[in-house]
């Protein structure tokens, strides 16, 4: 039995990308087409408008509507887990009630990002208050854990403070910190607490220490090879087949760091998905060349090359 299953929330989670149309709106119909092939691939679920989601480039209404029409589009609610964070508490609240509302699993929430070198203690203000002012019960929060982005990091201790203040509500953390250590410390420290790790390589050894499974932005192409991890980690059996699964997602995930991570796995979609129109991306970034774009899906042609022997 995964002993992962046992933890509030776990598996094999996407941070989808969103694809835009010509007018810089979400294109809502490719969008729900990809995330149902997503599930079919093997994620547990979907966790759309984080980073790689692009959602601080929409505006709240856009980011409202994404979310409507992929449940009106047949996609389980309770199978994702939207990014509801903005930089102030009105609009956090707005965007984390309508998810609640909607009846979704949790909502990965960031800290307040615009201001730096804040306290813990105004930290934990805005997430009380975001909390408080939601006012549901059904409310389940994924703390959001990216310094290398955010620059403003979530303490072990402002995460102690926040369990214990809102239990049943803070279940657990991304953690984007691209350091393995910082996300077993979360895993070993608290009790029926969801740790996910942000970045594919940190997966494996992260559910060896007591974690939950990722929400990551290769796996809007390499699903299957999560899931194959994720389903069987665990057993010795199994262990020279979950190493070379491992070698696959590590493989993938460089790839996708060839270039500026976001507008390159929207180049790899446009070609696993055979639609131009995934190339593109809102300002301030900006998509990848031609010349990038031949060479990445070269690469990708091999890659695919080596899994089909």
């Amino acid at each position: 039995m995964n002993p992962a299953r046992d933890l509030p929330i776990s598996g094999v989670f996407c941070a989808a990308a969103t694809p835009i149309l010509d007018s810089g709106e979400p294109d809502h119909p490719i969008f729900a087409s990809h995330c149902k092939a997503l599930l079919e691939e093997g994620c547990d679920g979907i966790a759309l408008l984080g980073t790689t989601g692009e959602a601080n480039s929409f505006s709240i209404a856009q980011r409202q509507a994404l979310l409507d029409d992929l449940i009106v589009a047949g996609v389980d609610p309770r199978r994702l887990m939207p990014g509801t964070s903005q930089t102030n508490v009105a609009d956090s609240v707005t965007l984390t009630r309508h998810a609640v509302e909607c009846g979704v699993a949790a909502c990965v929430v960031l800290p307040p990002f615009y201001y730096k070198g804040v306290s813990d203690e105004g930290l934990f203000r805005f997430y009380a208050e975001l909390i408080e002012k939601v006012g549901s019960n059904d409310l389940r929060i994924v703390l959001y854990h990216i310094p290398p982005i955010a620059q403003v990091g979530l303490s072990m201790e402002l995460v102690a403070r926040l369990v214990e203040h809102f239990p049943g509500i803070v279940v657990g953390i991304k953690d984007s910190s691209g350091k393995l250590e910082s996300m077993q410390g979360f895993a070993s420290t608290f009790r029926d607490f969801s740790v996910f790790s942000g970045a594919d390589p940190f997966m494996l050894p992260l559910l060896r220490s007591g974690g939950a499974g990722c929400i990551t932005s290769s796996s809007n192409l390499i699903a299957h090879h999560l899931r194959l991890v994720f389903d069987n980690w665990f057993d010795p059996a199994r262990t020279g087949e979950v190493d070379r699964a491992q070698e696959r997602i590590d493989a993938w995930r460089n790839l996708s760091n060839a270039y500026v991570q976001l507008p390159t796995v929207k180049a790899m979609l446009a070609r696993r998905r055979n639609h131009d129109g995934w190339t593109r991306v809102r300002p301030p970034l900006v998509e990848l060349g031609p010349d990038e774009i031949e060479t990445v899906w070269r690469r990708m042609e091999e890659l695919e090359a080596i899994e089909n022997d």
